[in-house]
């Protein structure tokens, strides 16, 4: 989730897709969530802050673990769906609260684990959300943090980037560069940012993950609904233009699928949680230019289109390796 201005149209494009994002994104964040919080080792009582929150995969889930968490996020729609799934299972020693990333209203050395899934990565200036995170965490607690790797290597935004690229002539992929959200792809950056916002002791690791979309709909509603980039990317559309780009979609995962009536497909996700894993030291986007009309939609364009998109997956085969990456970023437990 994104906690600050550039990733998109603002607070309020994140207010606008809140409610796609609960339903769509937040389902396969709790999986990741909930595998690395394991890795973690986080302990029943343990004091947990959940930064730039979203609807609370991380937080939600550490608190399921028994853990005393408070979740911050900057959207007022983001939080107030955070308290009503904390109310709606039961979880009492939960607490959510806007605030901004960069700029922390809480004491010093207040909690034992700090982190922030798909959260810090977005903020325009991360070394300071990450001082701030570190701040906030005990001596010798852990730092958090899960971010994407390099865009190329996420295959279900290559995925929707080829239909439309094969569905809506003109269009262009604002990938060159890459848009904020992928600032710390790089693991050698983000452990150099780490390591400057105070934390010791950064290490990596690669985790393989899956996501399954059940139908091309479902994987246009996942990406759609994940960010406000995505949401800005598609804004000028017409309604016949998403049916087509939809309609491509499906062909690519019938084929991924093996064909048959179900239009569903694995992709498969390296989840590269390069587990960063750092420590509080102890005491001592640019947006596509609106594409041209693609003509009526006719199922000859639809077949022309899908063999376009054929030829633009033939010569990049590359993206088929992973769905999307991750850093994740834990505490050395030095003695």
């Amino acid at each position: 989730m994104c906690d600050v201005r550039p990733c998109g149209p603002g607070t309020g494009g994140w207010n606008t897709i809140a409610s796609g994002y609960d339903d769509f994104v937040t389902p396969t964040n709790m999986k990741v969530a909930e595998s690395i919080l394991r890795r973690v080792g986080l302990r029943p009582g343990a004091r947990f802050l959940d930064v730039a929150a979203g609807s609370g995969a991380l937080g939600i889930s550490a608190a399921r673990l028994g853990a005393r968490v408070l979740a911050t996020d900057l959207s007022p729609v983001m939080v107030e769906r955070l308290r009503t799934r904390a109310r709606e299972e039961g979880l009492s020693d939960f607490d959510a609260r806007e605030m901004d990333g960069h700029d922390l209203d809480l004491e010093d050395d207040a909690f034992d684990i700090c982190g922030s899934q798909f959260g810090v990565m977005v903020f325009p200036d991360m070394g300071r959300g990450l001082r701030e995170t570190t701040r906030v965490t005990r001596p010798g607690g852990t730092v958090l943090v899960i971010a994407f790797g390099p865009p190329q290597t996420i295959e279900f935004i290559f995925f929707v980037m080829r239909a439309m690229q094969a569905a809506v002539p003109g269009f262009t992929p604002p990938l060159d560069p890459p848009p904020l959200p992928f600032q710390a792809a790089d693991p050698d950056v983000l452990r150099r940012r780490m390591l400057a916002a105070g934390l010791a002791d950064v290490r990596v690791e690669t985790v393989t993950e899956e996501l399954e979309f059940a139908s091309a709909k479902h994987l246009w509603e996942c990406f759609t609904s994940s960010n406000p980039i995505a949401a800005a990317m598609i804004a000028d559309l017409t309604e016949e233009m998403r049916a087509t780009v939809r309609q491509v979609l499906d062909g690519m995962l019938r084929e991924r699928s093996g064909g048959g009536p179900a239009a569903g497909a694995e992709l498969p996700a390296q989840h590269r949680h390069r587990r960063e894993v750092g420590g509080r030291p102890r005491p001592g986007g640019g947006r596509a230019r609106r594409p041209r009309e693609p003509g009526s939609g006719s199922e000859s364009d639809i077949l022309a289109a899908l063999e376009h998109a054929d030829r633009l997956l033939t010569r990049d085969r590359g993206f088929h390796q992973s769905v999307f990456e991750g850093l994740t970023i834990v505490d050395p437990a030095a003695g």
